[in-house]
Parts: structure tokens; sequence; C-alpha cells
């Protein structure tokens, strides 16, 4: 029982660094303002939904990638073969490149060495190789044709992705927002999330426009009109123009915005009027003196996203670089413009295809909230654990006050950013922490009653039940891992606070807690240990649980039956994170809300589907827009014609989602490649630790746990989101927790008993872990039960399901994980036909 010195120094180290990590959480500002510099004072991050701000997911638009490397490509093929080698052609744009026709066919092979030196090498980084972007053919004909190979496509977008980046976090910087979160997911898109900035519509338009300024000359004597009658001419196409009209331009272009320096609101001297003044670098200035000295009496197009702003016509030649943007600018609009101006041009367009705001408001409810209920839920365990161990109780306390503390100086020290669900997770540690500790504690009881010494029982206690602790904790890891991984924005914060309160759990469950007791026993010496104050559960029953075997499965193949059924035909009320579209909270400032009145205030909006619901409080209504056709702006659209609608002074706009059918459609894929391999890894795993019936029998169980939930989300109609997901995996982490304390007692009694059958030794282990089972199930129930009336409306579906999880995974682990092992055929040495051992005389008789 004893530690070594070096041990103890250890541990207690762990646990010292362990608080001062999560003090900066907990200190007012006026201590943390004179807090010293060598002691840590990172805190933890408060996520979106605790502070409030704005959630955007963009994608790099792939196709319009393509369209502007195709014109490129043709401009720059046009150029090569007429200008500097003489060789007539007419280029034609294909899905994927460009078909050149040469006037003369002779001059094919000419030809073909002149455009090959348009082949260049595209690379994502400093890193990785380069590969060809193009690839070159001559038809028979002698015609020739370009194409872009899709490695340089995928090259090209991944270094366009990390430009990208860097011009958004210029953008966001110029704003003055802080500690912006931009960082890049997957392939081909970018993560902002803006704390405090609840302007989602302009952080939009800021960060997500193009901002590409190019300067044309237009066509000297054609309209676009007339073009538009007798054919484009070559080199020219058709732009929109800020009026409403249509400009036509030249390709070339003869200025771009990598030249700007600077870009500054303004107004006109002469109109007063908003505009933007701007500033070329040294080279640019002389460009744009030569090209207005050269083009007097011309006009020129400045054009901004390939959209015309205004057209001038050229008076004089203009030296110095400078000049100005006029248009249909106001003092914010302008500002903005000069924003994007001096941040500089996003490489390629970024779509939209998640967004999501909340309010400060809200955010502040949301902390309210689940501080409220992370305090019950302490209350109420550490109630739990003195009334049931008395003593004892108060060695678990301390170390689960002592888990709770590291785990948060774990996820500050990360920088870790804590949501609700993340909450949820650390709620959700304080059950495990409890069961670890029960765990032990049971052990001691049982190893007492056998006759050990007090050290003795003690000491096998906790030796004897890290093998339950470990193999339960590793199958919630394993479910924590998998959500990380596969998950992403509140799922992957609350993955991180469930992995990291596994690894706090098993470190305070074997060294906080065995080094407080060992320390009490030195000190005190007792002759007797009173483990359990209250006694739940008489010890030694006998509860013929496999004798009701087949009610419990055929109650369980009925239900699950029911399930599939209702889920088959009614299917879930699944959330926009599903099926896309938006989700609007909003809260009434006349009292109460009327959701029939907001229902036909919306009705005449022909938005489509409209589904308006009660949400928390009865001031609070939820609003969800079915997904509009016409992508981004025509989503956005109809999010401002129902705020609109609703009058600002009648309701205030506390949350808007809104997610396109491209990132819904991958949230259900992977929600459902979440569970099957979190399924598979934990098969394996226990394949591994136990016999393969074990493995079998916990996986059934565990699958059964999660049809009942998945029909209690049919039945209840309970909104099934991204949410939803983390909760049905932490069912299957915490059913298999219990299932697995069952399995390890039924493996110790497999080679502890001889002579009793497979029926008789289950129901024996079953009876033996009952105490834990009955103690830790209402112990995590009240926790969770806190979060989900305490928590806000926002997590209750997510804290709601994982309750049912609680009671369905409780009944599973002894009702059907247990008796599957018979139908599964394990063998025990009780069921092993006896072997009689025949001796023989030296005749041959037997003996």
């Amino acid at each position: 029982m004893r530690f070594s010195p070096f041990q103890s120094i250890l541990v207690a180290l762990v646990a010292l660094v362990g608080i001062l990590l999560s003090l900066p959480n907990m200190l007012p500002d006026s201590v943390k303002q004179n807090w010293p510099s060598w002691l840590p004072g990172q805190e933890m991050v408060l996520g979106l939904d605790l502070q409030g701000g704005s959630h955007l997911l963009l994608q790099v638009n792939r196709d319009s990638i393509i369209e502007e490397r195709i014109g490129e490509l043709r401009r720059e093929a046009r150029s090569v073969l007429a200008n500097q080698n003489g060789i007539g052609n007419l280029i034609t744009t294909l899905p994927n490149g460009i078909a050149i026709e040469l006037t003369d066919p002779t001059q094919a092979a000419a030809a073909l060495t002149a455009v090959e030196t348009l082949q260049s090498n595209v690379s994502s980084g400093l890193l990785s190789a380069g590969v060809p972007e193009l690839a070159f053919a001559q038809a028979a004909s002698g015609n020739l044709t370009i194409t872009l190979t899709e490695d340089g496509i995928d090259q090209r977008l991944s270094a366009i992705v990390s430009q990208s980046i860097e011009v958004i976090r210029n953008r966001v910087d110029e704003v003055g927002t802080t500690e912006p979160n931009i960082q890049r997911q997957g392939d081909d898109r970018v993560l902002v999330q803006v704390p405090g900035f609840e302007d989602s519509t302009r952080l939009k338009d800021l960060i997500s426009r193009t901002a590409r300024l190019t300067f044309h000359l237009v066509h000297p004597s054609m309209t676009a009109q007339q073009a538009e009658a007798q054919g484009i001419p070559s080199g020219y196409f058709i732009a929109p123009s800020q009026d409403g009209g249509d400009e036509l331009l030249n390709e070339n272009i003869e200025l771009g915005g990598e030249s700007l320096t600077n870009a500054q609101p303004a107004f006109d001297q002469q109109t007063g009027q908003s505009v933007v003044s701007f500033q070329f670098d040294s080279r640019g200035a002389i460009v744009f003196g030569q090209i207005t000295a050269a083009n007097v009496g011309k006009r020129f197009a400045i054009v901004l996203d390939d959209q015309v702003i205004t057209a001038p016509v050229i008076q004089q030649a203009i030296p110095g670089g400078s000049g100005q943007i006029s248009g249909n600018f106001t003092p914010e609009t302008s500002n903005d413009l000069a924003v994007l101006l001096r941040a500089g041009a996003l490489p390629a367009t970024l779509d939209v295809v998640e967004e999501r705001t909340v309010t400060a408001s809200l955010g502040e409810d949301s902390v309210r909230g689940g501080f409220l209920a992370g305090i019950i839920s302490a209350i109420t365990t550490v109630a739990f654990m003195l009334i049931a161990y008395g003593l004892f109780g108060v060695f678990a306390n301390i170390a689960l006050v002592l888990n709770v503390l590291m785990l948060v100086g774990l996820l500050s020290v990360l920088g870790a950013t804590l949501t609700l669900p993340g909450i949820a997770g650390i709620v959700l540690t304080m059950g495990m922490a409890v069961d670890a500790n029960v765990l032990i504690y049971e052990r001691i009881r049982e190893e007492r009653a056998a006759g050990r010494s007090v050290i003795s029982s003690i000491d096998a206690g906790f030796s004897r039940a890290m093998s339950a602790i470990l193999d339960s904790n590793v199958t919630t890891l394993i479910a924590a891992a998998v959500l990380f991984f596969l998950g992403s924005g509140p799922v992957q914060g609350f993955a991180v606070t469930l992995g990291l309160g596994v690894l706090t759990t098993l470190f305070t469950a074997y060294f906080i807690t065995k080094g407080v007791v060992a320390a009490w026993y030195h000190f005190r010496r007792p002759r007797e240990v009173k483990v359990q104050l209250v006694k739940f559960i008489p010890d030694n029953t006998k509860i013929p649980f496999m004798s009701w075997r087949k009610y419990a499965i055929a109650f369980s193949v009925i239900t699950s039956l029911l399930s599939v059924g209702w889920f088959g035909i009614n299917g879930m009320n699944l959330g926009i994170d599903f099926k896309g579209g938006s989700a609007i909270e909003v809260q009434s400032l006349q009292g109460p809300a009327d959701p029939a009145v907001v229902r036909e205030r919306l009705g005449a909006l022909d938005l489509g589907d409209i589904q308006v619901q009660g949400f928390g409080e009865e001031t609070d209504l939820l609003i969800r827009i079915e997904l509009q056709s016409g992508g981004d702006a025509a989503q956005d659209a109809a999010v401002n014609q129902v705020q609109q609608a609703l009058g600002e002074e009648d309701y205030q706009i506390r949350r808007v989602e809104s997610v396109g059918p491209t990132v819904s459609g991958e949230l259900a894929i992977g929600g459902v490649i979440g569970l099957s391999v979190a399924l598979i890894c934990i098969l394996a795993y226990l394949w591994f630790r136990f016999e393969w019936q074990f493995a079998v029998g916990a996986v059934i169980s565990t699958f059964h746990d999660v049809i009942l939930t998945i029909g209690l989300f049919a039945l209840t109609g309970i909104e099934f989101n991204q949410s939803s997901i983390a909760a049905i995996l932490t069912i299957v982490g915490y059913s298999l927790n219990d299932t697995v304390v069952v399995y390890d007692r039924i493996r110790e009694y497999m080679l502890k008993y001889k002579r009793i059958s497979l029926t008789e030794l289950l129901d024996l282990a079953v009876n033996s872990t009952l105490s834990r089972t009955v103690l830790t199930g209402p112990t995590s129930f009240m926790a969770l039960a806190a979060l989900a009336i305490f928590g806000g409306e926002v997590i209750r579906s997510f804290t709601v399901s994982i309750l049912f999880g609680v009671v369905v995974g409780t009944y599973s682990s002894i009702f059907i994980a247990a008796p599957l092992l018979i139908f599964l055929k394990l063998k025990t040495r009780g069921d092993q036909p006896e072997v009689k051992t025949v001796e023989k005389r030296a005749d041959g008789a037997a003996v």
C-alpha cells in the first residue's frame, strides 16, 4: 500500500500542477491582474455557444478555380502563339482545358513546342513535391488540346486554401476582433470562428468576398448590347455593371489589385459621397500612368469580383499612382471594401457551407445554466458518496475534486475550447470517477468478507478492481477518440473533455484515492474497516437473473423491433445538421411568445416548409426554414425575411444556424461511419482482452442500446442533430462500461469456480456486482439530470438521450449482455463433461 518516496513526490507534484493550471479559471480579474508571470495564467477558451459570436465554414469553389485557370491558360496560349511566334489560331474552351485550331496545320510541331513552355509544376507547400499542371495532346488534324491535370488541380486547391487562411486572418484582424479562430479543415475548407462578432451577414461579406480588383479597357466603339446581338469580339467579354447594365471589356488585365499598397474610405470632394481612395506601389504607379496616358478619351473600367464598379472616361494621364473608386457606397460599405483591398484578394471563391451565430445574451444564459448544472451535479455526487461510504466517501470526494481540477487544468494548458457539450463531458467525468471508486470500495468489502486482513483487503481491493476500471475506461476512450477524429465543432470539444476525463479518472482512482487511503491506514492502524456506511443492496443477494433471461430477451427483441419499425415508418426529427436549412432561435420582448401568430406571419413569405415551436422558456421560439434553392444567397435572404417579418420591437434574434446540403450529407454519413468504427474498435479490444463470446455479446448488447435510443428519438420527436451522434457514442461507452464490469467478474469466477454451471456462475457474477451497478447508475443519472434541467434547451436533447442511455445500459448489462453468453455457448469448467481415468493392471484388466 505504500508508495516509494519518489512516487509520492511525483503524484503530489502532478496533483499540484493540475491545481495551479486550473486556478486562473476560478480567480477574479482583480487577482489575475496581479498574478505572478511565472505561474500558469492560461484559461479555458469559451466556445461560441457560451460567449456568443459567429461561426463560418467556408469551402473553396473548385469550379471557379478551374474556370479562372482556363481563362488564364487561354490568354497565355494566345500570347505565346500569336504574339511571339506568329502562328494563327482559334481557341475554344473545353470543360477542363482549351482546344487550339491552327489556321496553318503545317505549323503544328512549332505550335506544340511553343505551348509546352506554359507547363509548370504546382506545389501546395515547401515540403510537397510539385506535379505537372498541364497535359498536352495533338490530334491527327494538327489541332492541339491543353487540359488541366487532376493532380495539378488538387495541388493548386491545397495551396489556395493556405493563401485564403492568411487573407481571411488579415481581414478579420482589420476589423479589430479578439482571438479569432481561423484554421484549415480538410482539403478544401476553412473554419472561421469570431467570438463576440454577432453580425454574421457582415462577417460573411467581409471574409467570403474574393475582392479581386482588376482594371480593364472598355471596347471603344461597341456596346455590350451590340456585342450580344452581333457576336462578342475575340478577346472581349461582357461583365455586369453595378448600375444594372453591362459592359464590354477587354480580356487583358491592364493592372491588378496586387499592386495596391493602401486603400482607405473617403468622401468625394465634389459630391460628398462615400468613395474608396487607393494608392499603387511604384511599379503599379508607373503602369497606371502609362495606361492612362496611352488611352486618353477611352473608358477605363474598375472591376471588383467580375462586376464593374465604375467605368469613367480617362480625361488625362494620371501620374502618382493614386485614384478613387466611386459607387453606391455607404460609409460602412466603403470601409469594408477598403479593408478587403488592404488585406488582399482571395485567390479563389469561397462558398459558405455552414453558418452559426449566437448572441452574447444567449451565451450568458448558457454559461449560467451550465455552471448551475455543474454545481448541482457536484453537490449530489459528493453527498451521495458521503451517505454511501462515510469516511471512505470523503476520500473519494477528495479524489473527485482533484480529478475535476486536473481536467480543467489540462483543458486550460491545451487551449481547449469549452462548450456546452464540454460541460456535459466534465459532468460525465464525475460519474466515471465515482464509478471507479465504487468498484474499488465494493471490492475491498468483498475481500474483507472473504476473510482477508484489513490491509490485505484494501490492497487487493485496489489491485483487483483496476482490471475492470481499465477495461471499462478504455472502451470509453475509444468512443471519445472516434468522436474526436470523425466529429467537428462542439462534438470534438466533448470528445476532448471525455478523453482527458478518462485519463484523469484513472490517475486519481489509483494514485490519489490509494494514497489517501494508505496514509489514513498507516496513521490510524484500524483493526476493522467499515467501507460502506449505508447499505443500499443487501450482501450475498441470490436473485435468479438468468431464469428471467428468456422474458428479458423477448422484451428487448419486441422493443427493438418496435423501435426499428417506428423509425422506418415515421423517421426522426432531423435537425438542420442532417437535412440542411436554417434554424433561428428568437425571444419575445412582449411577454410569452405565440407560435400560432408567428407561424401566420411567416406563412406569407413563401419560403416553403417553416416550422415554429416552443423552445425552452415560454418567451422562446425555434423557427426552422427548409433549404432554399438558389444557394447561400437565397438562404441568407430567407433568414433576413424572417427577421424582418418578426420585427425588432417584438422579437430578439438569439441564435442563427445555417447548414448547406454538402455539409448535412457529410455529417449524416460521418455519423454512421463513426458509430460503425467505434463498435468495430471496441469489438477488437474486447476480443483481445476476453474470449470471442464476450466481445460479440458486448457489441450485441450495445447495439441493442443504440437501437432503443434511436427509437426514443423517433417516438418522442426529440431533434436528432450532430450532438445526438455524440450522445449515442457516449451511451455506447457507458453501456460498455457496465457490461465490461460484469464480464470482468464472470471471467474471474470462471477461473475461481470449477464445479458450477454457466447459468449459476452468471447469476453469481451479476449479483456480486449488483451493488456497484445500483450505486453508479443513480449517481450518473442525478448528475446528468441536473444538466438536462438547468443546462438549457440547446443541450437538452443531448442530455436526455444520455439519461435514457444510462437506464438502458444498466438494464442491458444485467439482462442482455450476461444471458447472451449462454446463447453463444460459452463453456465453464462445470459445463465440461467429466472425464474418468481408467487404470489397467499388468495383465490388461481394468481396475
